[in-house]
């Protein structure tokens, strides 16, 4: 059976500017409204994604050889002068050597990874800053990637990191170079 829903729109009758133009209001509000719903339900998604994946990060990384000591979450790069908030990172892994910045999406496209690639940019000039002479690479987790994303991602550089049940896999097919930054 059908539903039928009733508004509070105007009808033909006594049409006026004043009455189009609440409509159009409301119409805005609803829009704006459904908006800010359907973008909190996006950010729960990623937090979940994020929960999921980073606790096992560190472990698999050292598995394969990189002995990280420190892992951050949610890690804010300020500028020094300024106190300006510069860059964030999902998760930040490092030892004396090397620091991984790991972007965690839920489903990637390709211009979250052209962002983390700026990102990394940024963290890099930041670093010089502080004097900091740490190679630099990153990461992106994915709870759900598509192949042409992973290709994309591995091509730029960075480490894949895909969720598997309640673990992840670090990916690193036979040629992969990292990228330092």
């Amino acid at each position: 059976m059908a539903r039928t829903q009733t508004t509070n729109l105007p009808t033909g009758e006594g049409l006026t500017f004043e009455k189009v133009w609440a409509a159009l209001q409301e119409t805005d509000r609803i829009v704006k409204e459904n908006a800010r719903i359907i973008g909190d339900l996006g950010n729960r998604f990623g937090e979940l994604a994020e929960h999921l994946v980073a606790p096992n990060i560190r472990e698999k990384f050292n598995e394969l050889g990189f002995h990280f000591n420190e892992t951050a979450t949610d890690k804010k790069f300020a500028d020094p002068e300024t106190h300006k908030v510069i860059a964030e990172v999902d998760v930040f892994l490092e030892n004396g050597d090397i620091a991984m910045a790991v972007e965690v999406k839920a489903k990637p496209k390709t211009g979250d990874v052209d962002d983390h690639v700026q990102r990394m940019e940024t963290i890099r000039r930041y670093a010089d800053k502080k004097n900091d002479k740490r190679r630099f690479q990153g990461a992106i987790a994915a709870a759900i990637l598509g192949d042409g994303v992973r290709r994309y991602i591995l091509q730029n550089g960075f480490y894949v990191i895909e969720q598997t049940g309640d673990t992840v896999k670090i990916t690193i097919p036979k040629n992969f170079k990292a990228r330092d930054w």
